[in-house]
């Protein structure tokens, strides 16, 4: 019974993820007016932010189930960042000779991917 909880929470917050993700990628579309991905930097960003702070908080200061911190985490996160989305938008720019926006989707996705990641547990140790 235990997995079957631990999916479904996975299935709960993947839903919540996924949703937000097209949100942000439909709002980012309307205001920036261009092909470069915004909206794939802007989640893989964000959702590095949160997933660092995220980690340390409920190690630190807050105590949650597993089922929670599975559908935080793994669900939500998991469907909200797009990385394989990332993948998909740089190889894109690659192969249209955009190679200076695809060296900074990539650089900017990476190095302040994980610059975020810190800046969250950072934030958290606060």
């Amino acid at each position: 019974m235990k997995t079957f909880v631990e999916y479904m929470a996975v299935g709960a917050g993947g839903i919540f993820g996924a949703m937000a993700r097209y949100f942000i990628t439909v709002l980012s579309h309307t205001v920036f007016d261009t092909d470069f991905p915004v909206g794939t930097l802007i989640i893989n960003l964000t959702g590095s932010l949160f997933l660092g702070w995220f980690a340390v908080v409920t190690e630190t200061r807050i105590i949650v189930s597993d089922a929670v911190r599975l559908a935080i985490a793994v669900g939500f996160v998991g469907a909200y960042t797009t990385f394989s989305t990332f993948c998909l938008d740089s190889t894109k720019l690659l192969q249209g000779g955009a190679y200076y926006q695809f060296a900074f989707n990539v650089i900017g996705s990476v190095v302040l991917g994980l610059l975020a990641v810190r800046l969250g547990m950072l934030l958290a140790g606060r």
